[in-house]
């Protein structure tokens, strides 16, 4: 049973710099994996966090909408499960299949929408012919590109900077095609033996960023109240799914709140399946309880990036267990004291989802206030 303080209707949350006032509904638009490998913390941080965000919505009395898409057309996608000898989509389909399992054991509740990029076609389609009516974008050789130069200033970014993120994630900055190395397909030409669909400039595939785009304003319209991810995906995915979004439809800011959850490294460099330093969701819970880990990942600041290490573990389950013996304890669960440790929760959480702050004083008050947000934040057994 809830414990916030009866006839609060204070629903604005501040999430880094800004206050968003909320009415009764959030809509939420996560960028989702590219399903080609396997779960590991770096992945699990994020979608954590965003499962974090939502609860906390709901708990405040906003209906949170959670639109999370699946990445299932991209260049890397298509070259792993070449390597693998299996068709594309049932090898995305094996690989979403372990990611939904690994979300399910840390208790990441399913969104409510799930897009996936290979049945939503038509409204990347849909986008690159309302940007070449705009003029944001041009075609060249089969292939539609949206004008990115000013992408990167808006991002505050140089050139060179911009050039160098957008190259790490695969960015075709030498494409002859191109006008201009910052521009980036919304609609790319299929060569031989690659998957395309037919379109008004022949047969092709989406752009990684107009998907999310695309899918973004498909599903929850021209504008979102917040756009989420990890921070590595700052510039350039959701910089350019952004700027499309506005060119397309003309609102303004496409997203009233960015929600970009801090990296998480291992040996020093960040968590990727590119450096091959990864500690896997399956691994840890092997050996671990998944509240524990739950707790690992949120028990910080969202926003800041962090070192994983099996002391954080460790800190994180003497944290939990400490925490449900605070909620064993036979304390008032009704009058003044309870409706204080209530409220002091509730704007720890609201105050930028101050987790470390909000389990302080879960653990200070016990009974019904550490049961309380021990199921907002989803840390049950």
């Amino acid at each position: 049973m809830s414990v916030l303080p009866a006839g609060d209707d204070s629903r604005s949350l501040r999430l880094g710099d800004r206050l968003v006032p909320m009415l009764d509904r959030a809509r939420v638009y996560c960028c989702g994996i590219t399903p080609y490998d396997v779960t590991h913390l770096g992945h699990a941080a994020t979608f954590v966090w965003v499962d974090v965000l939502t609860r906390v919505l709901h708990a405040i009395g906003v209906d949170a909408q959670l639109c999370r898409n699946v990445t299932d057309v991209d260049d890397v996608l298509l070259a792993a499960a070449q390597r693998s000898g299996s068709a594309y989509d049932a090898f995305a389909s094996v690989q979403q299949f372990r990611f939904d399992q690994d979300m399910t054991a840390l208790g990441v509740r399913e969104p409510q929408f799930a897009p996936r990029a290979r049945r939503n076609i038509a409204p990347v389609i849909a986008l690159a012919a309302a940007l070449l009516t705009t003029g944001d974008a041009y075609l060249s050789e089969g292939s539609v590109y949206f004008r990115g130069a000013a992408v990167a200033e808006s991002a505050g970014l140089t050139r060179d900077e911009a050039q160098a993120r957008s190259a790490e994630y695969g960015a075709r900055l030498d494409d002859p095609a191109k006008d201009d190395k910052l521009d980036v397909a919304v609609w790319r030409r299929s060569g031989p033996g690659e998957p395309g669909w037919p379109s008004p400039w022949g047969t092709g595939r989406p752009g990684w960023h107009a998907e999310c785009a695309a899918m973004s304003v498909s599903v929850l319209g021209s504008a979102v109240d917040v756009v989420a991810g990890g921070a590595d995906l700052a510039f350039p995915h959701h910089a350019y799914q952004a700027a499309m979004a506005q060119a397309a439809t003309g609102v303004r800011p496409y997203a009233r709140a960015v929600f970009e959850v801090g990296v998480v490294s291992f040996g020093g460099t960040k968590m990727a399946k590119s450096t091959g330093n990864l500690v896997l969701v399956s691994d840890v819970l092997a050996d671990h309880p998944a509240a524990a880990l739950r707790m690992c990942l949120i028990d910080r600041a969202w926003a800041n990036g962090w070192e994983y290490s099996a002391a954080e573990l460790d800190t994180a389950t003497a944290r939990l267990e400490r925490l449900y013996r605070a909620a064993a304890r036979s304390a008032a669960d009704s009058g003044p004291a309870l409706e204080a440790a209530a409220a002091a929760i509730t704007a720890a959480l609201r105050d930028d989802l101050d987790v470390p702050a909000a389990l302080e004083i879960a653990e200070e008050a016990g009974g019904a206030a550490a049961r309380s947000l021990i199921s907002t934040l989803g840390l049950s057994e």
